[in-house]
């Protein structure tokens, strides 16, 4: 009885009703903290469709992009954004971590896993601005929707590498083919292979037309056609991602130029003048056989062609373009003309 009589009077004091009629709940409990971090919310209309996210996310399933069929819109393709699920989401914050929209296409709380300046994103390939085709025209930097991933130094456009998040929109908007390059960043050294089985192709079949370039005039141009299957077939057994080999190819064809120099031994007169001036001793003088140039030597620098004063070594120039056909398979384009200068031109 007595207790029932304690709290009671505990009941009927003044300070527990005062403290009874204002209760509250501390702040820190109702309110989560900055650092909480609960499923990320989506501002759509922020969204690059970079993929960020989706690379970024260590759970399967829990985000993915879609994409709207919005008749509306300018371009007719809708709107692309990332859509959370739920039920696979752990809230770890990855996602709002790697994504480079400022403001943020996606939200969550503060993430002291990872830290903006060391995030890296993760991308198969990397974009680079080819300086020797690149007309200055900018709209790369327009088209980019990452701010400074684009710049110019120097009077050169830049890539940097640190903020781009390799989203291809400017490789979209160049009107030059071949100027801004997408680049794989795996298996380097069998791309490399790739280049070199490319270019030693093209070598060799120029070097076997030879006899259709000696007598050439310098308006007229030889061209013929290479088929891409009997490189892609070479290349498979270096590198078995067909669509990267083409990749590979169309950015070698884009940007190569090679010299070509012929050789007509019924025109030489012994003179000897181009044995001495050869940098890589890639022409000799034998009694018996008289002047010879050994091919796989030269270095195609054009001396002999500036040194002889009868017209035995020509020097041409070739390019390359690789062509897309429905009606028959690809081919390289190979086109060779007359070189009208000397290197230095």
């Amino acid at each position: 009885m007595s207790s029932v009589i304690w709290y009671l009077y505990e009941f009927a004091r003044k300070g527990w009703l005062e403290n009874f009629a204002g209760a509250a709940t501390n702040r820190e409990i109702v309110e989560a903290p900055d650092r909480f971090r609960d499923f990320p919310e989506v501002v759509r209309e922020l969204c690059i469709a970079c993929g960020a996210c989706t690379a970024a996310c260590p759970s399967p399933a829990a985000i993915k992009l879609v994409r709207t069929k919005d008749k509306d819109m300018e371009d007719g393709e809708g709107m692309t954004y990332p859509v959370i699920n739920t039920d696979a989401c752990i809230r770890c914050g990855f996602c709002a971590e790697v994504c480079p929209t400022d403001p943020k296409t996606l939200r969550t709380g503060e993430s002291h896993l990872i830290r903006e300046e060391f995030t890296i994103l993760p991308a198969e390939k990397m974009f680079v601005i080819d300086d020797y085709l690149c007309i200055r025209c900018k709209k790369c930097m327009k088209a980019c929707k990452i701010e400074g991933a684009i710049i110019e130094e120097d009077n050169k456009i830049m890539v940097d590498q640190s903020k781009c998040v390799a989203c291809g929109e400017c490789a979209k908007t160049c009107p030059v083919k071949g100027a801004i390059k997408g680049i794989y960043i795996s298996n380097v050294e069998g791309q490399k292979d790739v280049i070199n089985l490319v270019v030693q192709t093209l070598e060799n079949l120029i070097e076997s037309k030879q006899d259709e370039l000696k007598d050439l005039p310098p308006e007229k141009v030889v061209t013929f056609e290479v088929p891409f299957n009997d490189i892609l077939e070479k290349a498979r057994e270096i590198i078995p991602d067909e669509e990267r080999i083409r990749d590979i190819v169309e950015k070698v064809t884009d940007r190569l130029k090679l010299r070509v120099i012929t050789w007509d031994d019924s025109k030489c007169k012994q003179c000897r003048l181009c044995v001495n001036e050869c940098p890589t001793g890639a022409i000799t003088y034998d009694k018996e056989k008289g002047t010879v140039r050994d091919s796989n030597k030269c270095l195609r620098c054009t001396t002999c062609y500036q040194t002889c004063p009868f017209g035995v070594a020509g020097f041409y120039v070739a390019r390359f373009l690789l062509t897309q056909s429905e009606v028959k398979d690809d081919e390289i384009l190979v086109t060779v003309k007359p070189a009208l200068l000397p290197v230095g031109e």
